[in-house]
This record gives C-alpha cells, structure tokens and sequence, in this order.
C-alpha cells in the first residue's frame, strides 16, 4: 500500500513538473510551437491518413452541476516510429458545444520526427472549451502501421487536494 502511495506521489510531481512553462512560453503563439518542430507544406502525397478524437476537461462538476473544478489540460502527442515522421494538418480545439475554439496550426503541417513529441496546454483559468471539450487532429504518414499516441493530462490542485487523469485519442476515421 506504501508502494502505490509513493507511485501515487511520483506521477502527481511528474506531471505537475510536465504541465509546468515558463511565463514567456505558457502565452505562446502558433508560429511559436511551429519553430520547433520540423514543418512541411504539402503532405498530401502520403499513403494513410486518419483523424483523432481526443477529450479534454478543462473543468469538471465537484459536489453539484452548479460548482465546477478548473483543471489545467495537456494535449499531447508522440510519434513513437524509430524511423518515420508523422505529418499532422490539423490540431482544432473544440467546445462543449461543438463550436471552434483554436485552430492551433493555421494551415500549417507539422512535421514530427521519429519518436519526436509536442505538447499544447490549455491553462487552468481558460475555461472556454468546458466540461465537452475536444481535439481533432489529422494526421498522416507513409507508413499504415504507424501508432502515435494523442493523450490529454488533466490536473488541478486546490489546497491539499488534487486531481489528474489522463484521456486516450480514438481515431474516427482510418483511410
């Protein structure tokens, strides 16, 4: 039982210490992200295509529908191909309501390299996207065998309380 507690304790700094950026980069723009990482312009040669359904809570109801939990949220996404690079076309984030809220690429591709992996947060006191909020990420690859990863790491403490859970991309569409 210790041992789950310690477990419990090194995940909850783990990903206190993941969600943590600097000032400067926590409002940080599209271009921003996009140096980083390797972006292409065409990626409409590529053999497989799918789209990724990933739900983020960037609240949740505590006690009744009427209080609600801030939560700040990570989207993550890893290529974890050795050898090949995944193209994504779109990272959109969506409301409770279904409506747009970001369009973090621009209609940009983003090129990530193998086992390469990016991250956007959604701060805890942006509450826009709600209890229903999502991304849809497209994505390709030369490769039909490849198996990134999209993930949303939810966390929030309050006092001597906390909280975080993690969400798994579903692909909704394989072409």
């Amino acid at each position: 039982m210790k041992s789950l507690y310690y477990l419990f304790l090194l995940f909850t700094f783990f990903c206190l210490q993941s969600c943590e950026q600097p000032e400067q980069s926590q409002k940080q723009t599209n271009n921003t992200v996009l140096d980083k990482y390797n972006s292409t312009t065409n990626s409409s040669d590529l053999l497989y295509r799918d789209t990724v359904y990933i739900p983020i809570y960037s609240d949740i109801y505590s006690e009744t529908k009427d209080v609600k939990f801030n939560l700040t949220a990570t989207l993550s996404i890893r290529n974890t191909s050795l050898t090949d690079t995944i193209y994504i076309d779109d990272i959109n984030y969506y409301n409770t309501e279904g409506k747009l809220v970001r369009d973090y690429l621009a209609n940009q591709t983003l090129g990530l390299s193998p086992m390469q992996s990016i991250e956007y947060v959604i701060e805890e006191d942006d509450t826009e996207g709600g209890t229903g909020a999502n991304f849809i990420i497209n994505w390709a690859a030369n490769n039909k065998h490849m198996h990134p990863v999209f993930q949303g790491v939810m966390i929030s403490t309050n006092g001597q309380q906390g909280i975080s859970f993690l969400t798994e991309g579903i692909s909704i569409s394989k072409q």
